[in-house]
């Protein structure tokens, strides 16, 4: 039983038990080593660490809960899965746009991307995807869309911002995660690049309409 593993815990554990379990329900992805912008550098995550020792007992209370945590020994990912299907983050169309190309750019990368498994890209990279993809309204972004994309990404630990300063308009350089695998996985890639041709499409048709009722 997860009680008894808990209550075997030092009174530290325990509050890191709580901590952990708290950030996974926020945060939902945690990888094994992070960019510290201060001393530009990769380190090992303190906060992977603890809960790669408390995996067990986290595990099994998050079993009782409704929730699968699974750990990625090899890309270093934890991952918090509703088995409910249910607390799904319902994100905007440019966000879900935003998250696809960069599962591109990572799959293009991979091959030559850090021994941490993270791939580095900037702002503009990946909007320039986007525009080549044909995934943008008349091949625009708006500043809010780029900067409310990446903030997301980055708060469930998709992507990282590589600097310490605020989300800066004119784009970051930005590392996507592992833990982008998680979330489209190899399979789906072939689904993913599906579903962005149709929404291309739909630009498409609906610009072609609109021209024709200006007609």
């Amino acid at each position: 039983m997860w009680s008894e593993k808990y209550e075997a815990l030092t009174s530290y554990e325990k509050g890191e038990f709580r901590r952990l379990a708290n950030y996974l329900l926020s945060h939902t992805y945690m990888v094994r080593y992070e960019y510290q912008p201060s001393q530009q550098m990769t380190l090992p995550s303190y906060d992977y660490q603890n809960a790669s020792r408390l995996f067990g007992v986290l595990r099994d209370y998050f079993a009782v809960t409704g929730w699968r945590l699974e750990k990625d020994d090899h890309y270093g990912i934890m991952s918090l899965i509703n088995i409910y299907d249910h607390n799904r983050l319902r994100i905007d169309r440019f966000t879900t746009l935003f998250l696809y190309t960069c599962r591109l750019i990572y799959e293009e990368e991979r091959e030559q991307a850090s021994s941490f498994h993270t791939v580095k890209t900037e702002t503009q990279a990946v909007v320039e995807k986007m525009q080549m993809l044909g995934l943008l309204e008349k091949g625009k972004t708006t500043q809010k869309e780029r900067i409310d994309a990446q903030r997301t990404l980055a708060h469930y630990n998709i992507i990282q911002k590589m600097d310490t300063s605020a989300w800066n308009s004119e784009g970051n350089q930005i590392l996507i995660l592992p833990s982008i695998l998680s979330i489209v996985s190899n399979q789906g890639v072939n689904d993913m690049m599906a579903e962005l041709e149709e929404l291309r499409k739909d630009d498409v048709d609906k610009t072609e309409t609109g021209q024709e009722d200006a007609e």
